[in-house]
């Protein structure tokens, strides 16, 4: 497995933002692959343990909440964490599937 340094993770992100075109090709291998990666994805999750009882009970517990701003407050921190879990999860399954890809040695 290949390591990188955090100077070029950096690097790597900063081309990444300038030059938006460059995500056109991605789009397009993502949307074709989503149903799989999808599957992926939720797989991940709940083998980590994110959607299972842990979940339902924090789901519970802001629907419970009686205050209204306190519900919103609560359910917009609910929604940005697993927005974020999702995207680590989604980022980690991302570099294994380059990993894959450039096994096939194939360019197109």
């Amino acid at each position: 497995m290949r390591r990188y340094t955090a100077e070029q993770v950096d690097a790597a992100v900063e081309a990444l933002t300038a030059d938006p075109d460059r995500f056109a090709h991605a789009q397009e291998v993502v949307t074709h692959a989503a149903p799989g990666l999808q599957r992926i994805l939720n797989e991940a999750l709940d083998s980590g343990g994110w959607f299972g009882e842990a979940h339902e009970g924090q789901v519970g517990q802001v629907a419970g909440l009686d205050d209204l701003q306190e519900r919103a407050t609560a359910l917009r921190t609910l929604l940005a964490e697993e927005t974020r879990l999702g995207m680590l999860v989604g980022v980690a399954v991302g570099l294994e599937l380059a990993r894959e890809l450039d096994k096939g040695g194939s360019s197109a």
